[in-house]
């Protein structure tokens, strides 16, 4: 049998001769504006166990950001949510879910959803808001967590909607993938651009030049360096990226103006392993929005907790999409099992 490997490091053949992939996330709905509106709506979706939604709000004025599911607008919602790193908020019997923390700039959403008919619908959900233009202001973001009170259903539509006196600009967007372990298709939406290993004797590990996506998946597992890790795209090292973050859940500190992206959690632990998880919204026209998330392992061993840092981000660039990524040590080489992995899709 003959296995052919595609571009896109998928597989072709033959039906016969190879059996499909299961699993996966399945692009299952999208609904992309075409021109300036106050909805969007995904509706007909399949009833699939569970559910990764992103969402992209491009406004004009001032525009809310609320998600409506199986058009229910009864008192049938909760959510449990927290603005900048404040402190938390739990809003009960709502009419929808409502999470933006600055409804007049554009903003990226990554939410998973769990969909079995018989029970509550629990969804984990990140967002980050681009705040005023350039990068002397750092970006806004929130993260919540939400439950629809339906029981009796999956869900099957998902809407969208703008509440306030702007709008939803063209170009604005629901994507909805789907994942159930009955599934078997060959065609998973987060497609591989790229996974490199570290040689073990530089201070750079780089995704090389990559396939320019609208969305981006990107993974990071370093061995500690002696340096702090600061993350470029396309080479750009002006002071064009920003950063709100977290350390352990503490307060939210503000970096503008950087010339790239810290990726540790301490400058002071610099010899730690690290774990990072990022989702990126790469449009070219449009300052890139950047969630993250990483690990320190802290000193070895089950008596130390590790250490976490929560982030949101933005690479200011307005006039191309990002085609490489770089992770850069101030100080020692990469480990030999450090890598660097992306996924991305359109």
């Amino acid at each position: 049998m003959t296995i052919k490997y595609l571009d896109s490091k998928r597989m072709s053949g033959d039906t016969a001769d190879i059996a499909a992939v299961s699993g996966g996330w399945k692009e299952i709905g999208r609904t992309t504006l075409g021109s300036a509106a106050d909805t969007i709506t995904v509706s007909g979706l399949p009833d699939k166990r569970y559910y990764m939604i992103i969402s992209s709000k491009l406004v004009s004025g001032n525009a809310t950001h609320q998600f409506i599911l199986n058009n229910d607008t009864g008192s049938n919602y909760a959510i449990r949510y927290s603005g900048d790193g404040g402190a938390e908020y739990a809003g009960v019997s709502l009419s929808n879910i409502n999470f933006d923390p600055a409804n007049a700039t554009n903003s990226f959403h990554v939410g998973h959803i769990a969909n079995l008919s018989s029970k509550e619908k629990i969804g984990i959900h990140h967002l980050v808001n681009q705040n005023t233009a350039g990068a002397g202001t750092s970006t806004r973001r929130s993260e919540f967590v939400s439950k629809w009170a339906n029981t009796s259903s999956s869900m099957n539509r998902i809407d969208l909607k703008n509440t306030d006196s702007g709008n939803f600009d063209t170009g604005s967007e629901i994507v909805v993938l789907g994942w159930d372990d009955s599934d078997t298709h060959t065609s998973n939406f987060w497609e591989e651009l790229a996974s490199v290993n570290a040689s073990g004797s530089s201070t750079n590990l780089s995704s090389g030049t990559i396939t320019a996506k609208k969305y981006l998946w990107i993974q990071c597992y370093s061995e500690g360096t002696g340096g702090d890790i600061i993350t470029t795209f396309n080479n750009d090292t002006g002071s064009n990226y920003t950063r709100l973050y977290s350390i352990d859940g503490g307060a939210d500190g503000s970096d503008v103006n950087q010339t790239g992206i810290d990726n540790m959690h301490n400058a002071g632990l610099p010899t730690d392993d690290a774990f990072s998880n990022w989702f990126i919204i790469n449009n070219s026209a449009n300052e890139k929005l950047i969630m993250g998330h990483s690990v320190q392992n802290g000193s070895a061993g089950a008596g130390t907790a590790p250490l976490r840092l929560e982030f949101a981000g933005k690479w200011t660039n307005t006039a191309s999409q990002i085609t490489e990524i770089d992770f850069d040590s101030s100080s020692g080489n990469f480990g030999s099992n450090s890598i660097i992995k992306v996924w991305g899709s359109n």
